[in-house]
């Protein structure tokens, strides 16, 4: 019976409406129904064996070829309980290539196996492109490399590794709940890729092995990076602009999100190939629970970068040996040239808040005279600086250039800002852990800064008794 609030001709016309919507619905159910599921090919059916022995690649790709040419989603299938041992594959548009339950696709250690090209899975303007499951693509790395360098604490990679998978100009293109281990170099490099969606990916690689990215889109636009978990030797997720993408212009419009990440590099990065403008890019709700760096900005070439948003980021970062690129900045922007007399851009528009972590080094802001950074604002971010690694400090990390020092020694400062206009610190905080050698000094840092505020900063000098709480020059 209608409400009695409710005069007649509304009840009525409301209850039109809702006879008129389920019949609507009635209507796009019966059509859904009626559709015919996508067509299904099953490797095994061409001719795959699953043994982890015999090279199944070939197989694979018929299966691939003939989905793609029945259209309409058609799922190539890897069945769960074996193993696919598998060289170079063409992905193509308009189907999900979906690994089963435990399906495992491992990739060979045989170069002539890769049919010259780099990479174990490829696809270029595969629009549709979706890649599923919840099975495996074995990257197996060590099997990719010399000899463990001891001193370096690192693996020494072999002439030949393969990335694992390069998609270059692909469009609508989804990757969803599938597992990506021992990568032997970057795990999953994007390239001109447009309107993409990463989601509950895992990659669990081996963290002494350099190269070994996470997820590196390059040049892309309309990018979402979500719920993923992500242990790498090198930078978990990083944004770029190299200059084999460049042609497909800026990268732009990408979001990261509710993602967990560990890392012998940076944990959230930009550049440092930054042949284009990247730009409009929100990181949020992420936590980086090792690294070197965590939220790092790196502009060497001559793009710019702007409009970026942190927010919501919990981290730890520290020293590792010395072949690794950072020195356990919490945070570091940086816009330095690659070379001497080299085009640069510039650094501006970037917020970062709600931000807290530990780290062995700087919050660092630091242009140099060729490329000011500006309008930068942080607000609540909160570091702990301690020193709980066997690693040398008191410098940062400047690399890749020839136009300044490599290695720069520095003392450290809670927050050095240098060569930067307009940068506000609202209610920012350091504090100071157990350990706290010589080298560490103010709370806060600024030399050839203009514009400079930091309302409710809080913080006091590591050593009060000969250094200043905040310094500017």
């Amino acid at each position: 019976m209608p409400d009695p609030l409710i005069p007649r001709r509304a009840a009525l016309q409301f209850g039109a409406t809702l006879v008129a919507g389920a019949a609507f619905s009635l209507r796009r159910l019966s059509a859904q129904n009626n559709r015919k599921p996508p067509a299904e090919f099953d490797v095994l059916d061409f001719g795959a064996v699953g043994d982890g022995v015999a090279l199944d690649s070939p197989a694979i790709q018929r299966a691939i070829d003939a989905a793609a040419a029945a259209g309409g989603g058609a799922r190539v299938l890897l069945r769960g309980g074996r193993r696919y041992l598998s060289g170079a594959l063409q992905l193509k548009g308009g189907i999900d290539f979906h690994l089963a339950d435990d399906a495992v696709l491992r990739v060979s250690t045989k170069q002539e196996d890769y049919l010259g090209g780099a990479a174990a899975l490829t696809a270029r303007d595969a629009h549709g492109l979706r890649i599923s499951g919840t099975g495996r693509i074995d990257g197996r790395s060590r099997e990719f490399m010399t000899g463990f360098d001891a001193e370096n604490e690192w693996w020494r990679p072999a002439a030949f590794r393969p990335r694992l998978l390069v998609l270059t100009g692909c469009k609508n293109l989804e990757i969803r709940d599938v597992l990506f281990t021992q990568a032997p170099s970057w795990t999953i490099h994007l390239v001109g890729c447009e309107h993409v969606l990463i989601d509950r990916v895992r990659i669990a690689n081996q963290l002494d092995v350099p190269n070994c990215d996470g997820i590196d889109p390059d040049c892309c636009r309309d990018v979402e990076i979500r719920n993923c978990h992500i242990v790498c030797g090198d930078d978990a997720i990083v944004v770029k602009a190299t200059r084999v993408g460049a042609a497909y212009g800026p990268c732009a419009n990408l979001v990261v999100k509710d993602c967990v990440l560990e890392t012998q590099d940076s944990g959230l990065k930009i550049g440092t190939e930054t042949a284009q403008d990247i730009h409009d890019l929100r990181f949020e709700r992420c936590k980086i629970v090792s690294c070197c760096r965590a939220l790092c900005l790196q502009l060497r070439d001559e793009g710019s970068v702007y409009n970026i948003d942190y927010r919501d980021i919990e981290f730890v970062s520290r020293y590792h040996s010395d072949p690794w690129w950072g020195r356990g900045e919490a945070i570091s922007l940086t816009a330095i040239p690659r070379r001497p007399q080299g085009k640069i851009g510039t650094i501006h528009n970037v917020r970062i808040r709600n931000v807290t972590g530990r780290a062995e080094n700087s919050v660092r802001i630091n242009g140099t005279p060729e490329s000011r950074i500006r309008d930068i604002r942080l607000e609540n971010v909160a570091v702990t600086l301690d020193r709980w690694t066997k690693y040398p400090g008191g410098r940062f990390d400047n690399r890749p250039t020839s136009a300044y020092p490599d290695i720069e020694p520095h003392g450290t400062p809670g927050f050095h800002l240098r060569h930067a206009d307009k940068v506000v610190l609202d209610r920012c905080r350091v504090d100071w852990g157990q350990n706290r050698p010589d080298y560490f000094t103010h709370a806060l840092e600024a030399q050839d800064v203009t514009g400079l505020e930091y309302p409710g900063f809080v913080g006091e000098a590591a050593h009060p008794e000969k250094d200043k709480a905040i310094a500017i020059r």
